[in-house]
């Protein structure tokens, strides 16, 4: 089964707009649970433009699926971890003051920073799993660094799936093995929708979670929030 992590990153920007707490991300987060999600995700950054530090505490008391916190793993990051203890820790390669993540861990180059960070979360209960693309040499850096997992950065796939999905899930497919072979199993994100997920885990049936936020909320204009979690679900099935 691949799980489906909500990330509500986007609910928190539409709160941030008014300066208000409309919508309630609280509320929101575990409608998406009634509704069929699996998790939730955010991604809180240093100027706290949608998730705030204070938002994570606050869903971990409250949301009764799992929590995954993704993060760059400055000092603030790892405070935040040791207080809130999420389930999850999803480690991203961003500058402060990245719009999105936009590439994968070099795990052979940050080895040795990723390997006491990794030690010092694991502390905290969390699994760790490694933002990373599709390379073979970058994969066995995730593992010999100690992560639990990988997430797949999605973006190029998603990019060039509309005009030849072959060339876009190879790498993803045949790295795919090669990470099962050395234990970690596999989590994606980046661009995925309704348009391309199922192909997506069609082609990496050890996919353990994805995690959508930025489609599922666009998507939620249309067919609303509850019936476009369904949606998803049923291209997971």
């Amino acid at each position: 089964m691949t799980v489906l992590s909500v990330n509500i990153n986007k609910i928190a920007l539409i709160r941030n707009s008014r300066g208000s707490n409309y919508p309630d991300l609280l509320k929101v987060a575990k409608d998406c649970e009634s509704f069929g999600a699996q998790g939730i995700t955010v991604h809180p950054r240093p100027d706290e433009r949608h998730i705030k530090y204070a938002d994570c505490l606050e869903l971990k008391n409250n949301i009764s699926t799992e929590l995954n916190i993704e993060g760059y793993p400055n000092e603030r990051f790892l405070q935040l971890i040791q207080e809130v203890r999420p389930q999850q820790v999803t480690l991203v390669p961003d500058l402060p003051g990245a719009l999105t993540s936009d590439n994968g861990w070099d795990t052979i180059t940050n080895a040795s920073f990723l390997r006491d960070v990794i030690y010092e979360i694991k502390k905290t209960g969390a699994r760790v799993s490694l933002f990373i693309e599709p390379i073979e040499q970058l994969i066995e850096g995730a593992a010999d660094v100690q992560a639990d997992r990988i997430e797949y950065y999605t973006g190029p796939y998603a990019k060039i799936f509309t005009d030849n999905p072959e060339h876009a899930i190879r790498k993803y497919a045949q790295t795919s093995h090669f990470a099962e072979r050395l234990g970690l199993k596999i989590n994606a994100g980046h661009d995925l929708n309704l348009d391309n997920l199922k192909y997506f885990k069609d082609h990496v049936p050890n996919l353990a979670e994805v995690s959508i936020g930025h489609a599922i909320v666009c998507d939620s204009l249309y067919y609303g929030l509850e019936n476009t979690i369904q949606m998803y679900r049923r291209c997971l099935a």
